[in-house]
């Protein structure tokens, strides 16, 4: 067995359901969608797959607003499906990670609803965070949900309710004890299904502290907080280290729980990734500390320009704050919450960013249909569904344009997804990024991605940190290029418009851009691309 848990530097693929594969033809993803090209997903080489929420929900917000966490949704399919999928994983080598959603529930779960009937006070009550009104009948407080509007409801009787999010999901009460024994049940109700790990939604935002205070700029902040709304990193910063309902110090004692909960199955490697977008960086250092949770996700690649300096900093940064607890960083580019990398930098640029951090040390996360290169899906305001779009009077479009289905095969739209109309429209321009047309082209998105990945399996993991040759720092000649070893790999990025030249020994493994030219003992690297070396 190797020495190295398997999720030190592993390649894991996130399947947002509702979009992947229609098995039945109702226009939505399902779980037998996703067993039926599991097949796809291992040829890709990844090692694991992460599976956005298929839980009973009423699908408020994508399924994050979880009605039953211990149960599939009918539009998913049944825990017989989520078993055929989990096993027809493992018969393939893949591991399999499923999202846990514990700041809050859907406002259909059994307990809010009881909450709903029972008076203020109450034991039901207790496990969110009902407050009364101000004396002037007004909300608790100021704070602004992170999808738009107030972050509180007022029910019948008078008292509000506090959601961070949408009003259909109502946060839960971290302090009361039933809470945390729910959640361990669910944790466990899982892994005996036979799950690999989770990924923790909103990992940083269970605890609450100042409930009742006011925020000197809460719009301010819940823009700082969206990383879809453009903002002035100084003043973004200046608001993060404000946040009164994010990375309190109590999240981490329920991160010890849960940790022992994961280690007491002695004949598995479980493990838990967190979602927790924290200010300052150094503060998602204290999620894998060694008694807590095994990797936190570093969000700074989703935001960064494709600029050299900018890219050598959030790298070096991650690394070097990371091994301060003898951990590996993570790596992601895209997610079903932000812009499509291909639609961010562009889809050249986008090819060279994942070749070249597919050559660091850590994990990285790859967004189903990033392997495609697909941009956002262009919608009008009537196809979209996100709940931030209609709680911001459609001033912040929402993700969904992230979440638009995958094309696998076919001459026109829905290109083989359904054989419905699919929940979200997919282009007629998508006809050459299906999975069918780039199989037949040895150039695409989707055979670099398989190449890459083979690759970097056979020659950089395990093969430990890195030694960077020259970056944007070392002057004015490289500032468009980052190169750094790994191992016997030396990898070359050109963040320029046109090629440029370095002396690079050794035979090229693979190129994002053109075929490599060499001339008078230098490689040639094309415009906007990446290229490893083995010596």
């Amino acid at each position: 067995m190797n020495s190295a848990p398997w999720w030190k530097e592993a390649t894991i693929y996130q399947i947002y359901p509702r979009s992947f594969f229609d098995s039945n033809g109702d226009g939505e993803g399902d779980l037998t969608g996703i067993t039926a090209n599991l097949d796809y997903v291992k040829k890709l080489g990844v090692d694991a797959i992460w599976l956005s929420p298929f839980y009973t929900s009423p699908n408020k917000d994508g399924g994050y607003d979880v009605a039953n966490p211990r149960d599939v949704d009918p539009r998913f399919g049944n825990l017989a499906d989520a078993k055929k999928l989990i096993d027809r994983a493992h018969e393939l080598g893949l591991r399999v990670l499923a999202d846990i959603v514990p700041n809050h529930f859907s406002d259909q779960h059994e307990w809010f609803q009881a909450a709903l009937n029972s008076p203020a006070g109450s034991i039901e009550r207790s496990r969110f965070h009902f407050y009364d009104a101000r004396p002037d009948g007004t909300p608790p407080n100021n704070w602004i949900s992170l999808f738009g509007g107030p972050s509180w409801t007022q029910v019948d009787d008078g008292q509000y309710y506090l959601h961070l999010f949408d009003s259909s999901q109502p946060d839960l009460n971290w302090d009361n004890p039933e809470v945390h024994a729910d959640f361990e049940k669910t944790l466990r109700f899982w892994i005996e299904l036979g799950v690999d790990g989770f990924r923790i939604d909103v990992a940083h935002g269970l605890v609450k502290e100042d409930v009742l205070a006011n925020h000197p700029d809460p719009q301010g902040l819940s823009n700082a907080l969206r990383l879809d709304v453009a903002m002035d990193t100084e003043k973004r910063n200046a608001l993060l280290l404000t946040v009164p309902y994010f990375d309190r110090q109590g999240v981490h004692e329920i991160y010890r729980k849960w940790r022992k909960i994961f280690d007491s199955y002695e004949d598995r490697e479980i493990m838990a990734v967190a979602e927790a977008w924290v200010h300052p960086p150094v503060n998602a250092t204290r999620y894998v500390r060694a008694d807590e949770l095994h990797q936190v996700f570093n969000f700074d690649l989703l935001t960064a320009e494709f600029k050299a300096d900018v890219l050598f900093d959030v790298i070096e940064r991650s690394i070097a704050l990371n091994a301060t607890v003898n951990a590996l960083p993570t790596w992601a580019l895209s997610n079903h919450d932000s812009p499509r990398v291909a639609s961010r930098i562009g889809s050249e640029q986008a090819r060279a960013l994942a070749l070249f951090v597919f050559a660091l040390p850590g994990s990285t996360y790859v967004f189903a249909g990033q392997e495609l290169g697909l941009p956002d899906g262009e919608l009008e305001d009537s196809d979209r569904a996100d709940p931030t779009f209609f709680r911001t009077n459609g001033e912040i479009k929402g993700r969904d344009g992230a979440r638009v289905p995958l094309p696998w095969k076919g001459d026109s739209t829905p290109f083989g997804f359904s054989t419905g109309k699919p929940w979200l429209p997919i282009s007629q321009d998508w006809k050459p990024l299906t999975v069918e047309s780039q199989e037949l082209d040895p150039k695409s998105s989707l055979h670099l991605y398989r190449n890459a990945l083979e690759l970097r399996t056979k020659h950089l993991t395990g093969k430990g940190g890195i030694t960077w040759l020259e970056s944007a720092h070392h002057g004015e000649k490289s500032e468009n290029l980052l190169s750094y070893s790994r191992g016997e790999v030396t990898v070359v990025l050109n963040l320029a418009d046109s090629a440029a030249e370095c002396e690079i020994s050794g035979r090229a493994l693979i190129v994002s851009g053109c075929v490599i030219d060499s001339h008078d003992g230098k490689k040639v690297i094309p415009a906007r691309s990446c290229a490893w070396f083995v010596a």
